[in-house]
């Protein structure tokens, strides 16, 4: 049964994600280091140092935003990107045969 969705958009868009993701994952250690060093300012309220906590946590879970991606991508059914590409090299062209979808005479 083909799917109503778009897999090769649902792909493209995880490349296009995990290209940002990668290419903000350099800057990162530095940012997780920014944010080690506020901790450390004289007198800093406690609710401040867990809200810091939490943001250096969040950084640190990188890896849950790229198993997310992965996770997207092992969603889509097996052989839906291909089938589709091929449906577009062929062209949008529509078929003169009805199929059952079409109300078969």
């Amino acid at each position: 049964m083909p799917i109503r969705w778009s897999a090769l958009k649902v792909s493209e868009a995880m490349d296009r994600v995990e290209h940002q993701i990668n290419l903000a994952e350099v800057f990162l250690p530095e940012a997780r280091s920014i944010a080690s060093q506020v901790r450390q300012v004289d007198n800093l309220p406690g609710y401040l140092d867990d809200r810091l906590r939490r943001l250096i946590y969040a950084i640190e879970r990188l890896d849950e935003v790229k198993a997310s991606i992965e996770a997207i991508r092992k969603a889509i059914p097996d052989g839906a990107i291909e089938a589709e590409r091929k449906r577009l090299r062929r062209g949008s062209q529509q078929s003169l045969i009805p199929g059952p979808d079409q109300g078969q005479v």
